[in-house]
């Protein structure tokens, strides 16, 4: 079984907007899409710079703000002729409050 970790409420994302949780594995954009689906990606592409929470959300997708790449907000994979992929972690909502994997923000929390 999963341990989750309380990181807020919902309402702290507006729809379509994302946040950052910094993470001792690295900071994790959180996103709220138009139709309140959440996810957490890793902020940072491997290797490059720009933070994908600061990029442009369009349904399931986020592009990036300095390549223009299009990834995947469910399996973090590029969409199109892009190539990569950044980390996924699971996270869900429960009565408003949005809860992370304990994995995703604690490194040293195994994974079952």
């Amino acid at each position: 079984m999963t341990d989750f970790i309380d990181i807020g409420s919902i309402n702290d994302i507006p729809r379509r907007g994302a946040r950052v949780v910094r993470a001792l594995r690295g900071d994790i954009a959180v996103f709220r899409t138009a139709t309140d689906n959440v996810y957490a990606l890793d902020e940072y592409l491997p290797g490059k710079a720009g933070p994908l929470s600061n990029g442009i959300q369009h349904d399931e997708k986020v592009t990036d703000p300095m390549y223009n790449w299009v990834f995947d907000l469910a399996t973090g994979e590029a969409q199109g002729a892009d190539e990569g992929k950044v980390g996924t972690y699971d996270i869900k909502c429960e009565d408003g409050r949005l809860l992370i994997s304990a994995v995703a923000v604690n490194p040293s929390v195994a994974a079952e």
